[in-house]
């Protein structure tokens, strides 16, 4: 039975889209099976692996919104052992139509179940907002990662993020937890890194990943070639990073 891990942060720019691609990615390339559930209306970790958004005939929109199993918007990408349910623009409608719906929470976990069966790891690439996107997403996950950059303000909404997991762990998903915090544009000749990074640890004691991800140029580049670092430049600092955290990911939530 394979495990889900939603990548979240309500704050945008944390390097969390970078995250989902490069860390589906790099479990592939370790032989695991993963799929990648793009839940943010931008799109970008479709683009990211290379799928073109105009020529999606079905995307997570049509699964969240409608009855149609996972396979209709399954997209095998050109990348070991990654598959995609791609994400379009009309998934950003799709915050107002859930609400109307009396399972509006369970709708993703419920169209995860016989995916959980076919693959290893499945990750979910959550809006940068707390709506009913991401708690779906909360719901449907065994655990949460949540990349935080090395920079200032970095836990500022943090604590909103705390309380929304906790709701859900209360009302809809009790096997929910952090599995860690990710350090994101990590340079250690900042003082100001240092500082983030000490402020981070008290906020999170026992929860922050030891692999951080540094300031990259070639990780910032990849996804305009659509592809995830470890094809773009698989000798650079970022993809290093990324495998080392993809290692890291499965000794803490090793597959059923």
């Amino acid at each position: 039975m394979g495990k889900v891990l939603a990548i979240a942060n309500q704050k945008g720019g944390v390097g969390k889209t970078t995250t989902a691609v490069n860390l589906a990615s790099a479990l592939g390339g370790l032989d695991k099976k993963v799929l990648m559930v793009d839940m943010d209306p931008q799109g970008n970790s479709t683009s990211g692996f290379g799928v073109n958004k105009r020529e999606i005939k079905a995307s997570t929109y049509e699964l969240l919104i409608g009855d149609a199993p996972y396979t209709h918007a399954l997209i095998h990408t050109e990348f070991k052992n990654v598959d995609i349910l791609p994400a379009s623009i009309e998934l950003a409608g799709a915050e107002i139509e859930l609400v109307e719906l009396s399972d509006r929470t369970t709708r993703l976990k419920k169209l995860l179940i016989p995916a959980k069966l076919g693959y290893d790891y499945i990750l979910i690439d959550c809006p940068p907002s707390l709506g009913l996107i991401t708690l779906n997403a909360l719901t449907a996950a065994d655990r949460l990662l949540v990349p935080i950059q090395c920079e200032y303000y970095a836990l500022e909404g943090l604590s909103q993020l705390i309380a929304t997991v906790r709701q859900v762990k209360r009302l809809y998903n009790p096997a929910i937890d952090i599995l860690g915090v990710l350090l994101t544009m990590y340079d250690a000749r900042l003082n100001l890194t240092l500082q983030v990074v000490e402020e981070v640890k008290k906020y999170f004691p026992n929860k922050v990943f030891k692999t951080v991800i540094p300031r990259n140029v070639r990780l910032s580049e990849a996804p305009s070639f659509g592809q995830p670092i470890q094809y773009f430049d698989r000798v650079s600092k970022g993809a290093q990073a990324y495998n080392e955290l993809a290692q890291e990911v499965l000794s803490l939530l090793p597959e059923a």
